[in-house]
């Protein structure tokens, strides 16, 4: 009985050791398919632009990209490779202790086999029986002999299903050895793939350096446009803030002429009470519960707000980065979409505040309670000023990019006057 349980814990062990690096496997498979995911999304984009003839900062970067969620993808497969590892480790030495026990039991049950044949005669037994000093004693006998032919049995038992553990557990190692293998093979395809998206990164680099000329005419043209449309903004939401403490202030004032008309008309009246003052450190911009409701949603939607193109990929980050080997501050986050004419979406519901540019390249600002959303570079807008807008309605569309790779959009966030990155507010 005692050999039983301990086969049956020994099994249970391996069941409940196994049972952790599945659950990470499982979560790592979860993780790895994300990854691909979003893989086969930065590929699909890049075959979108591959084809131009003259190398683009788009391309560039999404080439990039994709060697970063490559090597991403490279780390996970290294977690599960180590998994596997260790969990073939702990199947072996599990397995080694199941065959030690067989043995022990096989040989225990060789012995007493030895025993019961050297003993195997009717007359044996029956003179073992009689032999015993006291009735008493001869029946203790007749007991022994059962429970020793019991404990045969019981031996036999064991055996059989300590084997067919052994089998069992041989059986999960050769599909883990096998599991492994085949993760090793991914990584080793992995490893290639990520050779060859080296080298296109180097060619579309060495290509871009040598229009590096061209490059810097674009930035400067691009760095020129952001300041005037930065001057453009600060005003706008200056004349906002403004228009806002204004009607703050009216609206003071009529409070406080209605209570001394009230006041005169009814002089024994209790007094009115004075309205609770603002939240201390709340926006200016804030001067109803709708506002503040706004602002709040908007708020919580923060890394979960739509991407204001459908396929529009990152051509250059918001702020300081090597943009072609030159440094360049980026005021916006610069999307590239496979084609201009790409429809432009509102990220969040709000009031369009400002719609301005030229005839080629429109701007428009959405407010969202104390926050804006910018989108800059429209060949076209849909909406004017003062239109109330839902998420996802369509502003305007891109308009062509200045290397002629497709279209474009500036896309910029403040919070009043404090610019924001929209890389952490956007959903990924």
């Amino acid at each position: 009985m005692k050999k039983q349980l301990l086969v049956f814990l020994l099994v249970l062990f391996g069941v409940a050791a196994s049972a952790q690096p599945a659950a990470e496997r499982a979560r790592m498979e979860n993780e790895r398919k994300a990854i691909q995911k979003e893989l086969r999304e930065l590929q699909a984009q890049y075959s979108q632009i591959k084809g131009k003839t003259k190398a683009t900062l788009g391309q560039l970067k999404v080439i990039q990209d994709r060697m970063e969620v490559q090597n991403r993808l490279l780390r996970s497969i290294d977690k599960e490779i180590h998994i596997l590892s260790d969990d073939i480790y702990t199947s072996t030495l599990e397995l080694n202790r199941l065959q030690r026990q067989l043995d022990t039991l096989k040989q225990e049950y060789a012995r007493s086999v030895v025993y019961a044949y050297k003993n195997r005669s009717s007359y044996d037994y029956l003179n073992f029986i009689f032999s015993a000093e006291s009735f008493n004693d001869a029946l203790k006998r007749v007991r022994y002999l059962r429970t020793y032919r019991l404990y045969r049995q019981s031996q036999l038992t064991t055996i059989r299903e300590t084997a067919k553990a052994i089998e069992e557990r041989k059986q999960q190692l050769l599909a883990k050895r096998n599991d492994k293998n085949r993760v090793l093979q991914n990584q080793t395809e992995q490893y290639n793939e990520l050779e060859d998206q080296k080298k296109e990164k180097d060619r579309v680099a060495t290509q871009l350096k040598s229009q590096e000329k061209e490059l810097s005419q674009q930035l400067a043209s691009k760095r020129k446009r952001d300041n005037q449309l930065k001057q453009q903004i600060a005003a706008m939401i200056r004349r906002e803030i403004e228009a806002a403490k204004r009607e703050a202030e009216r609206r003071e004032a009529e409070r406080r002429a209605a209570e001394a008309a009230a006041a005169r008309a009814n002089p024994t009246a209790p007094k009115a009470t004075t309205p609770k003052p603002k939240p201390k450190g709340e926006s200016v911009l804030i001067f109803n519960e709708g506002e503040r409701a706004l602002a709040a949603t908007f708020e919580r939607n923060r890394g979960n707000l739509p991407w204001p193109v459908d396929q529009g990929s990152v051509k250059i980050p918001y702020g300081i980065s090597k943009v072609g080997g030159l440094d360049f501050d980026n005021a916006f986050l610069t999307l590239s979409t496979p084609n201009a004419g790409a429809s432009v979406k509102a990220v969040f519901d709000g009031e369009v505040t400002m719609v301005t540019g030229t005839a080629d390249v429109m701007t428009v600002m959405i407010r969202h309670g104390k926050y804006f959303t910018i989108y800059s570079g429209l060949a076209n807008v849909n909406v004017s000023k003062g239109a109330q807008v839902k998420r996802g309605q369509v502003l305007g569309t891109t308009s062509e990019d200045d290397d002629g790779s497709g279209g474009k959009l500036d896309f910029g966030m403040q919070m009043e006057y404090t610019r924001l990155n929209p890389s952490s507010w956007l959903h990924r």
